[in-house]
């Protein structure tokens, strides 16, 4: 009896969505749709780190600080959340990733980011780094015990930055932020 045929090599270049490889948010390998999705070529984004992508440093430590959390046992986690073009432009992307090292989250992990065409409102980025975290954890259909525990508050704190990001938005409950949130502004 024969084994199985394998394919030889495999190549993130070979798949057709925007993915990258990284190791500590540094990335090893991207293939050329995610170096365009962000405007650059391949070779000027490896060996670099995810920072350059964030419109903010504090962007980029608070989605490490989310996904250290859900990343945790080799599980997958998806986010939403604005990135950085080579330009400046600011767009959103939807991410997907999985570590492949159960005990250590961003030792090994691939990641897809598909970019979105929904607008980009600087109303949202004038939200506090922790309103946008709670916001965040909001549209990914999570009760305001689970965002406490996760980001190391009590519930009633998260319900407070609730009331006060749907007041600062002028939005009167969690179906119009979600709604906001997808840039689809309800009435």
């Amino acid at each position: 009896m024969t084994s199985p045929r394998r394919d030889p090599a495999f190549s993130l270049e070979a798949l057709p969505v925007p993915m990258v490889f990284a190791t500590h948010r540094i990335i090893r390998d991207v293939n050329r749709s995610f170096a365009e999705a962000f405007g650059y070529e391949p070779e000027e984004l490896r060996g670099r780190s995810f920072n350059m992508l964030y419109p903010r440093l504090n962007d980029f430590v608070m989605v490490g600080d989310l996904w250290r959390t859900n990343l945790a046992g080799g599980r997958s986690y998806t986010d939403e959340r604005v990135m950085r073009k080579r330009d400046g432009t600011l767009f959103w992307c939807h991410v997907r990733g999985r570590s492949m090292i159960e005990a250590d989250p961003f030792s090994e992990a691939l990641y897809c980011f598909d970019p979105l065409t929904r607008p980009v409102h600087r109303a949202g980025l004038g939200l506090t780094d922790r309103q946008r975290q709670i916001v965040t954890l909001v549209t990914l259909g999570k009760t305001n015990t689970e965002i406490a525990t996760e980001i190391g508050l009590s519930p009633r704190s998260v319900e407070t930055h609730r009331y006060r990001i749907l007041h600062r938005l002028g939005l009167r409950n969690t179906a119009e932020l979600v709604a906001w949130f997808s840039g689809q502004h309800s009435s």
